[in-house]
């Protein structure tokens, strides 16, 4: 952990709000060279199925669409935040048409997340936002019937595999009556605007070649997200406390990840990994995340989560209250 005490979160946001001014310039450039590639290979993937291209051809291109399609999502977040233009209307506007992109119902998404971004790291306020996380003692409490349910939820097979496809394919279709009316829009259009986009594209290339196209770069691009979602809160050393307890500066300092990439992923995932920058002042745009990291010594005091070691993450299923850690199921047994 670093030592986010002697800092003050007002502190922190004065030092970095420099960075949270939007650059059209390079938004704009960011939509070009985020967009335009990911149709390109829409139209390159098309071209290849029909021809009857191999296998081992086509799985490079989409693993590429899909983190592209992370990238759209990443835009989305800013949008979300307001970040990514000045334009409180431009961020609306692009923000939809993203979610079309990611079948993300874009103001019902941006209400969770901003949930989330008030509750994160607090044991008291969990379930909105965030991957189902329990403590020991709930736990054990449980009935053997929901001890199974949560293990096989926080399964890498389902919460990677299973659950990405599930959420953005079939949760986001439903217009939920708890919500706002806003929200309840952005549901709707999201799925009038998803159709159309389905039946238009079907009639020109055909909807099995669709299919064969959203499908799999969909569920590698939910993959890749919802494992970025989860290594910035879910690492061993991470911050968590009750609301009587909570502190918003450990939270952001310690409860966020600092998850250095290797440049390229870092490109792709618009510098997401620098979370724990994200966290203290999320009007910063992604692409004003490193250079904000860069040159704020107190956000240099967190030790990186590198890739190989965040796979270690993988075994941390509960929270330990008394030892103050995330624990694997495993350590129950002793």
């Amino acid at each position: 952990m670093s030592d986010a005490n002697k800092f003050s979160i007002q502190v922190l946001r004065t030092s970095l709000k420099p960075f949270a001014k939007p650059d059209l310039g390079r938004a704009i450039w960011q939509i070009v060279d985020t967009f335009l590639p990911y149709f390109g290979l829409w139209g390159l993937l098309i071209y290849l199925l029909k021809n009857e291209a191999s296998f081992f051809l086509i799985l490079p291109l989409f693993i590429l669409a899909a983190l592209l399609l992370v990238r759209i999502f990443i835009i989305l977040h800013d949008c979300a935040h307001g970040a990514f233009f000045a334009s409180r209307r431009a961020n609306v506007i692009l923000g939809y048409v993203s979610g079309f992109l990611t079948f993300t119902p874009f103001t019902y998404w941006q209400r969770n997340h901003l949930v989330h971004h008030g509750t994160y790291a607090n044991l008291d306020k969990r379930g909105v936002g965030d991957l189902w996380t329990v403590t020991v003692n709930e736990y054990r409490e449980f009935s053997p019937t929901k001890r199974l349910a949560y293990r096989l939820y926080r399964h890498p097979f389902v919460f990677l595999g299973i659950g990405p496809g599930y959420s953005f394919l079939v949760t986001q279709r439903f217009l939920h009556r708890w919500e706002g009316k806003h929200e309840r829009f952005s549901a709707m259009i999201t799925n009038v605007a998803i159709v159309t986009i389905v039946f238009l594209v079907s009639l020109v290339i055909g909807f099995k070649t669709y299919l064969m196209i959203q499908l799999p770069v969909m569920l590698i691009a939910g993959a890749v997200g919802v494992w970025l979602f989860y290594v910035q809160h879910q690492f061993e050393g991470v911050y968590w406390a009750h609301q009587d307890e909570w502190d918003p500066v450990k939270a952001a300092i310690d409860g966020s990840s600092y998850y250095k990439l290797p440049k390229v992923l870092q490109w792709f995932t618009g510098s997401i990994g620098l979370h724990h920058v994200h966290h203290v002042l999320p009007r910063i745009p992604n692409y004003r995340l490193q250079e904000s990291y860069d040159t704020t010594p107190e956000m240099q005091t967190i030790p990186p989560l590198t890739l190989l070691k965040s796979l270690g993450s993988l075994k941390l299923n509960l929270w330990d209250e008394e030892q103050q850690k995330l624990v694997s199921f495993k350590s129950l047994r002793g």
